[in-house]
């Protein structure tokens, strides 16, 4: 989509038939790991070859602490423990800390695990929706990811492909504009990788200052699902919410975390950041790299902080 473009909309009837078009069902029609299953012995074996310089890289970024226009609950993260004035007393002491976040806020880099979105009163895999935590257990729940992400990671930097530093809130990047830029950067997705979409959000908060990113942002068209689905992508991740805002689906605010972590069973990654990254892809002239993913081992979960690491 040209800078500028209109995003074309998707009625009811059209985002339904993209929803079973790109429809993952489980073996058996049990609930599973989703398509982290697509990540095999055999395909993580070859992603540990993408690490040939020993460099590695930070996809996180700092935990927000303030309040902002895009996070009004911020994380909140104090030090304990030293006992003001009695440090050169000579007892020992230790420094402690005190954490805790909203996880999926919208400025805070973090996993959506399969039991997040709630659609049409199911989970990922026609699963019934029973409260926080799905009905048979806890396959759809943070615990599916309990022994982390490994894979072969895979970089799209769209604002290089259109020329700009960053998508404006609003922009939406099409299923076309991926393939462009795997062209632009001669690389390929393929089945089981992590694929990671820059539209710039970082850097554009950055140097303009946070916004209120719930009602404006850019991020996937849902016609990206059949780019995600075709190349069996097995996680995704962006430095914004993935979904663009506002949404042009009728009646779906957030259509690609429907179409990916419902209907495909993708775990997403939120407000990620690829400012470090960009860098030393373009010095090593490659944009695929080992991803190591490791979310926290919390029983029962949406989702989680997590900080990614890209080793190239």
């Amino acid at each position: 989509m040209a800078p500028g473009q209109e995003p074309w909309p998707l009625d009811a009837e059209g985002f339904r038939a993209l929803y079973d078009r790109v429809r993952r069902t489980p073996a058996d029609g049990a609930a599973s790991r989703g398509a982290l299953d697509l990540i095999t012995p055999e395909r993580l074996v070859l992603a540990a070859r993408e690490v040939r310089s020993g460099r590695h890289v930070s996809l996180a970024a700092p935990v927000h602490t303030g309040v902002a226009p895009d996070d009004p609950e911020p994380a909140r993260h104090r030090m304990t423990g030293v006992v003001a004035g009695a440090i050169d007393s000579g007892a020992l002491q230790f420094a402690r800390d005190r954490f805790g976040m909203d996880v999926h806020s919208d400025v805070n880099s973090h996993l959506d695990a399969l039991c997040h979105v709630v659609y049409h009163g199911t989970l990922f895999g026609d699963v019934a929706a029973a409260g926080p935590v799905p009905r048979g257990g806890e396959v759809l729940t943070l615990d599916a990811a309990r022994n982390g992400i490994v894979g072969r990671g895979v970089l799209l930097d769209i604002p290089r492909l259109r020329g700009v530093r960053w998508l404006e809130p609003g922009d939406q990047v099409t299923a076309d504009e991926l393939a462009a830029a795997e062209a632009a950067q001669g690389v390929r997705v393929g089945a089981g990788d992590l694929l990671f979409v820059r539209v710039g959000h970082r850097r554009r908060r950055s140097e303009l200052g946070p916004w209120e990113t719930a009602v404006a942002r850019a991020g996937l068209h849902p016609g990206a699902a059949d780019f995600l689905a075709e190349r069996q992508v097995a996680v995704l991740g962006g430095d914004g919410n993935n979904d663009a805002a506002p949404s042009t689906t009728e009646g779906v605010d957030f259509p690609v975390h429907v179409l990916a972590i419902h209907a495909m069973g993708v775990h997403l990654l939120d407000y990620l950041q690829f400012e470090d990254l960009v860098p030393v892809c373009e010095e090593l002239g490659r944009w695929s790299f080992l991803c190591v993913i490791a979310p926290l081992r919390l029983r029962h979960a949406t989702g989680s902080p997590i900080n990614p690491i890209a080793v190239l």
